[in-house]
């Protein structure tokens, strides 16, 4: 079942190195040459899916909110998709900001 997404809704989001030079967590699918940023409804499940990323060794992550219309913006400005996805890394959702 999809939920409804709104402006306002909040998500979560994988952050590579907090408060220093942080960024979004953003992962490829190079057969198709997908550039997405992976985004969840629970925190819990941006967290257990976080070993299913691809991420640099020495990078520290941290799950963070956002707001819904605020992570379309970046993913637009930035040439990203976003994927909503579930602890397991299946796709619940695909966004074209």
């Amino acid at each position: 079942m999809k939920k409804e997404l709104k402006p306002d809704t909040w998500l979560w989001v994988v952050v590579q190195n907090p408060g220093a030079d942080e960024q979004f967590l953003g992962q490829e699918y190079q057969d198709q040459n997908v550039s997405f940023i992976p985004a969840f409804f629970e925190k819990e499940d941006a967290r257990q899916c976080l070993i299913h990323m691809t991420t640099i060794k020495g990078n520290k992550y941290e799950a963070q909110a956002i707001l819904y219309n605020q992570l379309l913006q970046s993913a637009a400005e930035n040439g990203f998709m976003v994927f909503i996805l579930n602890a397991d890394g299946e796709i619940l959702q695909k966004i074209k900001p």
